[in-house]
């Protein structure tokens, strides 16, 4: 079952805005996942082809379409710089669940926007969607975004071990769950400064 009647929601927080993606963001895409600092600990190896880009921003089109999920582009609203995405993908509207995803540019670390827009995608999802359970993974070298998930109110269910190769090496990710009556929507992420 698909939640068709869905649109992609344009989200705003103080600092950031969640939009769908457009064509005229392939570059900025291409240039955030052809990083392969970024994509470190990425269970898919950096793009070598803009062509990439191109079809990211037509599955999340077709995603939006079909009721699926949701990956928006992340801009700082001060200078409209696209900083990276958030996105809620694998809805299921029978269990009233979902997965968090997201990716930031390196310059972008640091300074609370993965918790900030991802903050503003579960109320989204929580009050809009009615979600019970938003389920997230990261590789388990993956501390900061392990931080990211916990700020939020994440709680870490579990590890599964040697469930991917990143960089041709196997690696264990752990498994993080935010159940509705555990989520916090009064309360803002903090900044870093």
């Amino acid at each position: 079952m698909a939640l068709m009647s869905l649109p992609t929601p344009t989200l705003h927080t103080t600092r950031l805005r969640l939009r769908p993606f457009n064509d005229a963001d392939a570059n900025d895409l291409f240039a955030l996942h052809s990083s392969a600092y970024v994509l470190r600990y990425w269970d898919a190896p950096p793009w070598t082809e803009r062509v990439r880009a191109e079809r990211f921003i037509t599955a999340c089109r077709q995603m939006a379409e079909a009721g699926t999920g949701a990956r928006l582009a992340v801009d700082r609203v001060f200078d409209g710089t696209f900083i990276g995405w958030c996105s809620l993908n694998r809805w299921n509207p029978d269990y009233r669940s979902a997965s968090l995803g997201y990716c930031f540019d390196d310059a972008a670390w640091g300074h609370g926007y993965a918790t900030e827009a991802a903050h503003a995608l579960l109320r989204w999802a929580f009050d809009t969607l009615d979600l019970n359970r938003v389920q997230a993974e990261t590789d388990t070298r993956n501390v900061a975004s392990a931080r990211v998930l916990e700020k939020l109110g994440f709680v870490r269910e579990g590890t599964l071990r040697e469930d991917c190769v990143v960089n041709g090496e196997v690696s264990d990710s752990w498994v993080y769950g935010l159940i509705r009556r555990e989520w916090r929507p009064s309360s803002e992420p903090v900044p870093a400064r």
